[in-house]
This record gives structure tokens, C-alpha cells and sequence, in this order.
């Protein structure tokens, strides 16, 4: 790179820190801890894909994911989902209108899909019909009606919120829409310190509100930005490894670990190595640096591949978390390729 290029990319990365710092400190204005939830879905956003947050009731996912949207300059839309919703309620649905002069005539009505921001809120509660209305809108960012195809205006991302499966009431997630999901992000309890937090600023005379930062077309070039972070290739190669590490069927450098191969059914997908590369570039921005390292793509891995990792039904009835799992791969992955 010339010097001028440097240059160019020391300012662009600065500028990344300083949108991206100032988005954080809206946030924080409203949600107490959480910090790594609202990176993952920070991250999520930079990549222009998708969230999907656990948690149990009450700890404040909606919360997040609304305080997102006042923070970005942004078209916001709510869905909550239900057993009884119907794919039309979130796509849209054709109508007969009549003009002033009488004629009738058929013209679509764009559901809330139809947004920059998209809370579908627990997810996890509508049928897997339903469900799979989001799968061309996550995965294409366009709508298809019929004959008629609605390209969905950029930027778009689907923030999700579930209750964990025990929950009553629940209906998995297909694992093609899991697989549309960038990062899987759980949201823990707040510990004592945060409650009291919490309490004061929600009990109070004075409710903080975020203020936004962050437009559309802002948004759309630091995403393009991550697109021009390089990537050394002795990183992409172990994030290449992390991915081929969680198949039970791998066999090369060694072939795949007692653990997967006895409790996995499942490794991640190729979207699972888009995610973890593409977070490790975001995390190196983040940083301000203008290259990812290997502890980026580490970093990345638990919240890009837990929701990738398909459990087999022995490591369901042991109580095997995909969590453990990954650790266990990133603690005895080597971090050069053997003979390399």
C-alpha cells in the first residue's frame, strides 16, 4: 500500500472507532452491562446480517434491540410473534382496492417486514410455518408475492429475540433460519451491582433515552469498509480448520476429536466460516486495527458457530452444550497448519 493508502485507512478506521464508540455510549445510557450482547449485535449490524438473542423473560432483550433503533437514524418495525400468526402478517398481504373513480383493482400491502430494522420478538413462539416467512428476507434481503419480487432497502437486519426452549409454549427454530442467524448471543443475568443500576435508572423520575448517532447511508459505508479489510492467509486458514473441526465426518489434519465425533450429528455450515471471518474483521476495526488476527477469529467463534453445531441424540440425553464443544476445539486447535 502507498503511503497515501495508509493513510487513507488509518482515518477510515479512526472514523469506524469513533461512530462505533459513540453508538456504545447511547446504549449504555439505557442498557446496564450487556456489553458483550450489544458488541455481538453491533457486529451483526457492520456485517449487515442478523441477530438472534436468548434469554429468559424480563432481562431486557426487547429493551436492547429498541434502544438500537432509537440509536440509528433508521426505519424500525416491531413483530410480536405468536402461535396464531400467519406468514401474511409479517410479508404482506394483496388486497382488492377501489379508486375515486370506482375501479378495482388488486395492490399489495407491505407487511413490517418491510424496514431497516426488524424486531421480531420471541421468535420462538410462532409455528415453524411462520417462522420460515423470514428465510428469502434474511438470506436474499427481498420479499417474493406471487409473481412480484420487493427488493427490501439496505440496510436491513432481523434482531430476534427467543426464550430459551424450555419455555412453554415454544417451537424450535428451523435449522435453516438458526443457519441465517450471523451470531447466536445469550443474555445472563444481571449480577447485584447491575440490578441496582437497573432499579435506578427504571424506578426513577428520569427515564434515559438514547439519541441517535448513526444514518443509513454512515451505516452502508462501514459496511462496505469491512468488505476492504485483508486477511492474512495463515488466518483464514484457521478459521478454515475451526469450521472443519466441528464435523464428526473430518478427517484431515488428524481428523475430527473423540467429543464431535461421539456428541455432534452436525458441523457448521459454510455460512458459519463467512460469519466467524467476516466478525473477525469488525473485531480488528473495533480494536483499530485494519487486519484481523487469530484471537479475533477466536473471539468470534462461540457466538458465529453455537447455533451451527447440530447436537447428536447422545449428546442431547448427556446435556452436551455446543458452548463446550467449541471451547474444547479452540483450546486444542493449533494455530498453524502442521508442516506449514
Amino acid at each position: 500500500m502507498t503511503e497515501e493508502a495508509v493513510g487513507k485507512a488509518r482515518e477510515d478506521v479512526a472514523e469506524f472507532q469513533r461512530l462505533t464508540g459513540a453508538l456504545r455510549e447511547q446504549v449504555g445510557r439505557v442498557i446496564v452491562g450487556h456489553r458483550n450482547v450489544v458488541d455481538g449485535v453491533i457486529v451483526c449490524m457492520l456485517a449487515g446480517s442478523h441477530a438472534l438473542l436468548e434469554g429468559v423473560p424480563g432481562l431486557g432483550k426487547t429493551l436492547l434491540v429498541r434502544t438500537m433503533a432509537d440509536a440509528l437514524e433508521l426505519h424500525f418495525s416491531r413483530i410480536q410473534f405468536t402461535p396464531d400468526m400467519m406468514p401474511a402478517d409479517i410479508l404482506g398481504t394483496t388486497v382488492v382496492e377501489e379508486s375515486d373513480a370506482g375501479v378495482r383493482a388488486f395492490s399489495f400491502r407491505k407487511g413490517p417486514i418491510f424496514a431497516n430494522i426488524v424486531l421480531a420478538d420471541e421468535i420462538n413462539r410462532a409455528t415453524p410455518k411462520t417462522q420460515s416467512a423470514l428465510l428469502e428476507a434474511m438470506q436474499e434481503h427481498r420479499v417474493t408475492m406471487g409473481t412480484r419480487t420487493f427488493v427490501l432497502e439496505e440496510p436491513f437486519f432481523v434482531l430476534a429475540t427467543q426464550n430459551p426452549l424450555e419455555s412453554e409454549g415454544t417451537y424450535p427454530l428451523p435449522e435453516a433460519q438458526l443457519d441465517r442467524f450471523f451470531f447466536k448471543l445469550h443474555v445472563a443475568y444481571p449480577d447485584r451491582d447491575e440490578l441496582h443500576s437497573i432499579l435506578d435508572r427504571t424506578t426513577g423520575e428520569d427515564v434515559p433515552q438514547a439519541e441517535p448517532v448513526l444514518g443509513q447511508g454512515k451505516i452502508v459505508e462501514m459496511q462496505q469498509l469491512v468488505r476492504q479489510v485483508p486477511v492474512a492467509r495463515h488466518v483464514q486458514d484457521y478459521a478454515v480448520r475451526l469450521i472443519q473441526a466441528t464435523h464428526p465426518t473430518h478427517d484431515g489434519d488428524g481428523g475430527a476429536s473423540d467429543d464431535i465425533r461421539r456428541f455432534v450429528k452436525y458441523g457448521s455450515s459454510p455460512r458459519g466460516a463467512q460469519a466467524v471471518l467476516l466478525a473477525a474483521k469488525i473485531r480488528a476495526l473495533l480494536d483499530g486495527r485494519f487486519a484481523p488476527s487469530i484471537d479475533d477469529v477466536k473471539d468470534s467463534a462461540l457466538p458465529a458457530l453455537r447455533h451451527r453445531v447440530l447436537l447428536s441424540f447422545e449428546g442431547e440425553a448427556e446435556g452436551i452444550r455446543p458452548d463446550q464443544l467449541i471451547e474444547r476445539i479452540l483450546e486444542q486447535l493449533p494455530t498453524s497448519k502442521k508442516g506449514a
